[in-house]
C-alpha cells in the first residue's frame, strides 16, 4: 500500500474519519494499532505477526529492565534484546550477502566453494522499526526514560503506520508522551497535514519519478551512454533519490498531523549545505541523530584525540552504508561519507591560522562556491548508492571524468529542466520562508482550511498529470 496510491487515500480517509469519531482516548489508540497492522499486513500478514511478536519480547524486556536494580540482570536484558532485533535484521537482511561475500573470498583463494543461498522475504521497513525497537530498550537501560506500561502504547510506537515503512526513525521519549495527551481537532493542523501531504506526493510524482525515467537507462548500461547523458543521470539521481525519500518523509509527517501527532523533521534542505558535515545533519536526520546517540558517542565520540574520532567517523558512516543495503557499494558508499567527513575536519583545522581565508568562505560568494562544490561531493558519492554492482559505478566514473561519446540522455531535456526546476523553486520557498517564519505562520492561520484544502488537492492533481505513469516504489522501502 504506497503512500502515492488510491488504495492509501481511501485508507488514510478512513482512519481519519473513525478516529476524530471516536470520543475516547483508548479506542483511538486501538484503532490506530489495528489500522497500522492492516496496513503492514497488506505486503505480507505473516511479516506482520513477526514485528508484533518482536514488539511484544522489547516490551516485557523493557518491563523487566525498569524493575530490575542487579546492572548484571539489567545488561543481560538488554543484551537479549539486541541479539533478538540485530539477529533478524541480520538474518533477513544481510545473511546471503555475508555467504556470497564468504564464497566469493574463498573462490579468490583458489578453493572451490559454492554456498547455499537463502530464501527469505526481507520485511518492509525492518531497518527503521528494528533502529526504534534498539533505540527504546537502550534508553531505558541508561535509565533515560522509564519502560512503557501500556503495551498498546508501546505497540503503536513501534508500528504507527505513518513512519512504520520508511521513517522518520521515532524515539520512544518523543512519540510515547504524545498518546497519553488529549487530541482535539485543529483546522490549522490539519491544512498543515494536508500541505504536507500535497508537497511529499509533488515531490515524488512530479520530480522524483520523472527523474527516474532519465536515471534508469543510464545506470543500467552506462558505457553506452555519452559523458554528458551520464552527468545527466547521476544528477538526476542526486535530485532523485532527495525527492523521493523526502515526499515520503513529508507524507509521514502530514498523515500523522491529520492523527494529531507530530514526527520529527528528517530534511532541511540539504542541498543548501554548506559542507558535508551540515549536510549530515540536515540530510535523513532522524538517522543522522540516531548513529550519533547509539554508535558514534558510545564508541568515544571525539573525546579522545584526532585519530580515535576520525576512526569513529568512519566506522560510524560505514556502519550507515550496510544499514542502507547489503551491498560493496553501499558500504563503500558510506565508507567515502565517513572520509569526506575526516576531511572536513582536518580542513577546518588547516584555515584556523588563516582567518581572511575564512572570512571569504564564509562570505555569500564563497558560500555561494561551498554549498556547489558540497552537492558536486554529493553527487559524485551517490552513484555507488544507485550502481547495482562496483563495476558498474566506476563505469560511471570513468563516463564523468574521461570525455566520451555515445547515446545522448534519454527521453527529452525538458523534462528533466522542469523537474529541477521545480526543485531550485522549492529550496528557493524554504529558505525565504526559514528567514520570515512570523510572516508564514501568521498567513497560513489566517487562511481558511478550505482553501488551504482546495490548494493542496491541486498540487496533488497537478502532480499527478506531471506522474511518469505507473506509480513506482519509494526508494526507501527496500531497506
Amino acid at each position: 500500500m504506497l503512500f502515492t496510491t488510491g488504495e492509501y487515500v481511501l485508507f488514510l480517509t478512513a482512519v481519519v474519519t473513525l478516529y476524530w469519531l471516536t470520543p475516547y482516548r483508548r479506542v483511538r489508540i486501538w484503532i490506530l494499532l489495528v489500522a497500522s497492522f492492516v496496513f503492514y499486513a497488506s505486503w505480507n500478514r505473516w511479516l506482520a505477526l513477526l514485528v508484533a511478536a518482536t514488539s511484544v519480547a522489547d516490551y516485557f524486556f523493557g518491563r523487566a529492565m525498569d524493575a530490575a536494580d542487579r546492572p548484571a540482570i539489567r545488561k543481560a536484558l538488554l543484551a537479549a534484546s539486541l541479539v533478538m532485533n540485530l539477529g533478524l535484521l541480520c538474518f533477513f537482511k544481510y545473511a546471503n550477502f555475508f555467504l556470497r561475500s564468504l564464497e566469493d573470498g574463498l573462490r579468490a583463494a583458489g578453493a572451490s566453494a559454492s554456498l547455499p543461498v537463502l530464501s527469505v522475504i526481507l520485511p518492509v521497513g525492518i531497518s527503521f522499526y528494528t533502529f526504534e525497537a534498539i533505540s527504546y530498550t537502550v534508553d531505558v537501560f541508561r535509565r533515560r526514560i522509564p519502560a512503557e506500561r501500556n503495551l498498546d502504547h508501546f505497540l503503536l510506537f513501534i508500528v504507527f503506520f505513518p513512519h512504520l515503512v520508511a521513517g522518520p526513525i521515532v524515539r520512544a521519549a518523543d512519540l510515547l508522551p504524545q498518546m497519553a495527551r488529549p487530541k482535539r481537532w485543529s483546522w490549522p493542523r490539519v491544512g498543515l497535514g494536508l500541505g504536507l501531504l500535497a508537497v511529499g506526493a509533488f515531490k515524488k510524482l512530479a520530480i522524483a519519478d520523472r527523474m527516474g525515467l532519465f536515471v534508469d537507462p543510464v545506470f543500467a548500461s552506462p558505457a553506452s551512454y555519452s559523458s554528458a547523458a551520464v552527468w545527466t543521470a547521476a544528477v538526476g539521481f542526486a535530485i532523485q533519490v532527495y525527492c523521493d525519500f523526502s515526499g515520503y518523509s513529508d507524507m509521514a509527517l502530514g498523515a500523522a498531523h491529520l492523527l494529531g501527532y507530530k514526527l520529527v523533521i528528517n530534511f532541511r534542505m540539504p542541498f543548501l549545505a554548506p559542507n558535508i558535515a551540515v549536510f549530515w545533519r540536515r540530510w535523513h536526520i532522524s538517522l543522522s541523530s540516531w548513529l550519533r546517540d547509539y554508535l558514534f558517542i558510545p564508541l568515544g565520540g571525539s573525546r579522545h584525540g584526532t585519530w580515535k574520532t576520525n576512526r569513529n567517523l568512519l566506522v560510524t558512516m560505514t556502519l550507515a552504508g550496510l544499514w542502507h543495503g547489503a551491498s560493496w557499494p553501499f558500504v563503500f558508499w558510506g565508507f567515502l561519507q565517513g572520509a569526506l567527513l575526516v576531511v572536513h575536519r582536518w580542513w577546518v583545522r588547516l584555515l584556523e591560522p588563516f582567518p581572511v581565508v575564512r572570512a571569504g568562505l564564509l562570505s555569500p560568494p564563497g558560500t555561494t562556491l561551498r554549498v556547489g562544490f558540497t552537492f558536486l561531493l554529493f553527487v559524485l558519492t551517490v552513484v555507488f548508492f544507485r550502481a547495482p554492482t562496483p563495476s558498474t559505478a566506476w563505469v560511471v566514473l570513468d563516463r564523468l571524468f574521461v570525455p566520451a561519446g555515445g547515446l545522448p540522455t534519454p527521453l527529452l531535456m525538458r523534462g528533466f529542466w522542469v523537474s529541477v526546476a521545480f526543485l531550485v523553486a522549492g529550496h528557493a520557498a524554504g529558505w525565504y520562508l526559514t528567514r520570515s517564519p512570523f510572516v508564514w505562520r501568521r498567513a497560513w492561520l489566517r487562511t481558511p482550511a478550505p482553501v488551504l484544502g482546495a490548494a493542496g488537492a491541486g498540487a496533488i492533481v497537478f502532480a499527478v498529470l506531471l506522474a511518469p505513469g505507473a506509480t513506482r516504489a519509494f526508494i526507501y522501502f527496500q531497506f
